[in-house]
C-alpha cells in the first residue's frame, strides 16, 4: 500500500489541488478538445476527489482516482449526449482564434476530434499522463491488450489523417 504524500489534515486536499489541477486540466483539454468543457470536467473530478478524500488518503493515489474519474465522466457524458430537438436553429459558434492558438493549433484539435472518445482517452492517458498499459486499462476498466489495440488503432487513424492532410 502506498503512503500518501499529503498530510492527513484539511490542507492535504488543498495541496493536492495545487499540485495536480494543471495536469488534470491538460488531460481534460485533450479529452474534450474544448477549454470550457475541460475546466468543467476537471472541476467535477476535483469535487468527487474532495468528497472521497478521507478514503483516498489511505489509498495513496488521489491522482489516479482523479484521472479515472475524469475519463469516466468524459466517456459517460459522450454516451448520454443526445441531440435535443428545438424549434430554432442555434447560432453558429465562433471559436476565439487567440484562445485556440494558446491551447493548441486548430489542426491538431481537428485531428484529435476525429478519434472516437475511447481511443482519444487512451492516447491522452498514454502520451499526456505517461501511464503504462495496465494503469490505463485499470482506469478505463479494460484489459491491457484492449488498451494496446485502442492505442494502435488511434495512432493509425491519426497517421492516416495527418498523411491525407499533408
Amino acid at each position: 500500500m502506498k503512503v500518501s504524500p499529503f498530510p492527513p489534515d484539511g490542507s492535504g486536499f488543498e495541496a493536492f489541488v495545487r499540485q495536480s489541477a494543471a495536469g488534470l486540466l491538460r488531460l481534460g483539454n485533450i479529452l474534450t478538445l474544448d477549454r470550457t468543457a475541460a475546466e468543467d470536467l476537471a472541476q467535477e473530478a476535483l469535487i468527487r476527489v474532495g468528497l472521497a478524500w478521507p478514503r483516498l488518503r489511505s489509498d495513496g493515489n488521489p491522482v489516479g482516482y482523479a484521472q479515472r474519474t475524469m475519463t469516466n465522466l468524459f466517456l459517460n457524458e459522450r454516451r448520454r449526449r443526445r441531440p435535443t430537438p428545438t424549434d430554432r436553429v442555434p447560432e453558429i459558434a465562433r471559436e476565439d482564434s487567440a484562445l485556440a492558438a494558446a491551447d493548441s493549433t486548430a489542426a491538431v484539435r481537428q485531428i484529435l476530434a476525429s478519434l472516437p472518445p475511447k481511443q482519444r482517452a487512451v492516447v491522452a492517458l498514454r502520451y499526456l499522463a505517461d501511464l503504462p498499459d495496465d494503469e490505463i486499462g485499470r482506469l478505463l476498466n479494460c484489459s491491457p491488450a484492449t488498451v494496446r489495440s485502442q492505442l494502435s488503432r488511434g495512432l493509425s487513424s491519426l497517421r492516416a489523417t495527418m498523411t491525407a492532410e499533408g
